[in-house]
């Protein structure tokens, strides 16, 4: 595993499971906070290792790479990847940062028509939340938003198995928003 910390802006972008476990995260993370001078954290696995370590158990004092970045940001979006029937067009926004969610939210609709943004937690499965105070988009000074984004809008879908050009577009409409989001937040 590699652990990556960019220190800019007040805003940061989070990707604890990034590299082959879920896959795009990090690059997504990495490339929103370099276009909006955000601060950036990630944890990059190799395919072979596809540890899943629950976001409460992800804490500062395992890392002083971590603790440092937690002490810059005011606020944090944490990537992450999920699949699940029935939600393979949504992309949900939790987190105690509900503001922030909505901010998020209004940046992502017009620039994912094909996908359905969940900012309300009640439609959003409990365990996709990203509530706990424990988890790390919930550590600094004004908490953050957990996007969980599905395989298609990562690329790592059927829908794009030929794409050979970088990343696909609807990668590449997400960073845009996501840079959007936090230049204007």
């Amino acid at each position: 595993m590699v652990e990556e910390c960019e220190l800019r802006g007040r805003f940061g972008f989070m990707a604890y499971h990034g590299g082959g476990l879920e896959e795009t995260t990090d690059v997504i993370a990495r490339a929103a906070a370099q276009a909006s001078g955000a601060s950036y954290y990630g944890v990059v696995q190799p395919a072979s290792l596809q540890r899943h370590v629950p976001s409460i158990r992800v804490t500062r004092d395992q890392s002083p790479v971590l603790d440092e970045f937690l002490d810059h940001v005011d606020v944090v979006v944490t990537i992450h990847g999920f699949g699940r029937r029935g939600l393979f067009t949504s992309l949900l926004l939790g987190g105690r940062n509900r503001e922030l969610a909505d901010h998020v939210a209004g940046h992502l609709r017009p620039a994912l028509p094909a996908y359905r943004i969940v900012d309300d937690l009640d439609h959003i499965p409990v365990e996709l939340q990203g509530v706990h105070a424990r988890n790390p988009v919930n550590v600094p000074r004004d908490a953050g938003v957990q996007i969980e984004l599905p395989p298609r809008v990562r690329g790592s879908s059927p829908l794009w198995w030929d794409w050979e050009h970088g990343l696909v577009p609807h990668t590449e409409a997400l960073i845009a928003a996501l840079t959007r989001a936090a230049t204007a937040a």
